[in-house]
């Protein structure tokens, strides 16, 4: 049981590039996938059905602030209109054996950012809630 227990995964070991760049101030991050379905009904049959019809990208990056980065990038964008090319990868690496699981998400919409937000005696982080329309898996373990 030992065994499986030193395999399981840890955040401590994940990384994220937003557009190639490292985000060392990274305190964690969720992408998920959300399936889109119909319910689906026939005559006869009691039971409800469902019917795939597309799926939904979306998440949040928590980042410790120590930078302006994250306002530059997107406070013009919402003053003018027009969103940067957004693209996140991530690395999750199973350190007992070195192997990672990459992905990367693109097509990326942050949909709301904090211009302002502290307070004493606690650390400054900053929450990206975000939509996505393009995912790969680069590597699995």
């Amino acid at each position: 049981m030992s065994d499986i227990v030193n395999k399981i995964l840890t955040g401590n070991s994940g990384k994220a590039w937003l557009n190639g760049q490292l985000l060392a101030q990274l305190k964690g991050i969720e992408l998920k996938v959300t399936g889109k379905f119909e319910d689906i009904n026939f005559c006869g049959d009691s039971s409800t059905h469902s019917k795939y019809t597309g799926w939904s990208g979306e998440g949040t990056v928590t980042l410790y602030k120590i930078d302006s980065t994250l306002i530059k990038l997107i406070a013009k964008a919402y003053q003018t209109g027009v969103m940067p090319d957004i693209k996140l990868i991530t690395k999750l690496t199973d350190e007992s054996t070195g192997k990672s699981e990459r992905v990367a998400v693109s097509g990326i919409t942050i949909t709301e950012f904090t211009l302002a937000k502290f307070e004493a005696r606690a650390n400054v982080e900053e929450e990206l809630p975000l939509k996505f329309s393009k995912y790969e898996i680069l590597d699995t373990i």
